[in-house]
């Protein structure tokens, strides 16, 4: 038993450790997903959105160092009570989602794994024997260090991760997981790959003959057989492939002009995903940059979720030489982790991509 808790231990430490840096990587990130838990249609709590961003630092930090705390054997009767009440609450949350088909990504491993609900249910399912053999057999749980040092390597560790997040939060994710990354193309991305797979169905074809019903299963194929045709019924049985870009799109008057735009040999993108919470200081900045990118020919573009009212109020407000097109709110806080943030594009490959704060670094 002492050999299966010391690789328990470590294995448990590990991903706790992995998983609270991917999300310290994006807090923002995991501060939307936050907001679809507190929702309405979720738990309730909306009262809670306000702080989503508060409470995802200090989370991702917490079990990020609890990670470290369980591995090094800091405090072991602490450690492993704080991992169980996290472990047991975020086993309760994602087979609430599951079951009820609330949220369809719990945000465990951020934008670097994503995982379905029920997915995410075994995966916490699993984890929680691990901590509960640990938790009852912690008297194996034995420092590997001198104990004078562990209370340095904490405070260390919770120092570094304040700062890690502060720097993320400044300029946007040290690594980027998500489809619009830095040499993506756009447009290739919106297309079906040449080797994707149809989604399966089973068709059921029900037909009556001499008063008696008569049932055939198959692929779709119309069944040749005699009597009265009296319905059909599908069933997916395999969801076939999507492109990796499915839900993006740049409107202007209710017309679609996203391949337009984006087959720009160079185009400069500000995204604003939403006009009334937009960090308005970022805009002194943006109205420089865009002037100078027109100067050198790119076409420049400004990206929102927010109506036409709010776009002509900021244009004002900053004497801005660009207008604005629409798109969708949860895709433009995907593309980019600022409000607003800046990219390049040359004809669809993205070729730069920073915070506003990092304006002056884009090389037009």
């Amino acid at each position: 038993m002492k050999i299966f808790v010391g690789i328990a231990r470590i294995f448990v430490g590990i991903l706790f450790i992995i998983s609270g840096f991917v999300k310290l990587n994006d807090p923002i990130g995991f501060s939307f997903k936050l907001q679809e838990y507190f929702s309405t249609g979720v738990l309730g709590i909306e009262f809670l959105i306000p702080f989503a961003l508060v409470i995802a630092i200090i989370l991702v930090i917490f079990e990020l160092v609890l990670g470290i705390m369980l591995i090094i054997g800091y405090l072991p009767k602490f450690t492993m009570w704080s991992l169980l009440l996290m472990i047991l609450f975020f086993t309760f949350l994602t087979f609430y989602s599951a079951y009820f088909d609330k949220v369809k990504d719990c945000g465990c491993f951020g934008d670097a794994m994503p995982l379905t609900p029920w997915q995410s249910f075994y995966k916490d399912v699993g984890l929680l024997i691990l901590i509960l053999v640990l938790f009852f057999n912690r008297k194996y749980i034995t420092p590997i260090l001198v104990p004078a040092s562990h209370r340095w390597i904490i405070f260390l560790s919770f120092m570094l991760c304040f700062i890690f997040a502060y720097y993320v939060l400044m300029h946007l994710p040290l690594i980027d997981f998500r489809v619009y990354k830095v040499g993506n193309n756009i447009l290739e991305k919106m297309e079906m790959p040449k080797d994707a797979e149809k989604a399966t169905y089973e068709y059921t074809w029900i037909f009556e003959d001499n008063g008696k019903e008569i049932i055939i299963k198959n692929q779709g194929e119309y069944p040749q057989v005699q009597g009265k045709y009296l319905g059909v019924d599908t069933k997916l049985i395999r969801e076939g492939d999507k492109p990796a870009i499915s839900d993006f799109f740049i409107e202007k008057n209710g017309e679609d002009v996203t391949k337009e735009i984006l087959s720009s040999d160079k185009l400069l993108l500000i995204v604003a995903y939403n006009l009334r919470s937009t960090e308005k200081d970022g805009f002194n900045a943006v109205k420089g940059l865009s002037e100078r990118a027109l100067e050198k020919g790119y076409t420049v573009v400004g990206l929102t979720s927010s109506n036409a009212e709010r776009q002509e109020a900021i244009i004002r407000e900053f004497s801005l030489n660009f207008e604005f097109y629409q798109s969708d709110e949860t895709v433009l806080k995907t593309i980019v982790r600022a409000n607003p943030g800046i990219l390049t594009l040359e004809k669809g490959t993205i070729t730069q991509k920073v915070h506003w704060y990092d304006s002056a670094d884009i090389d037009l």
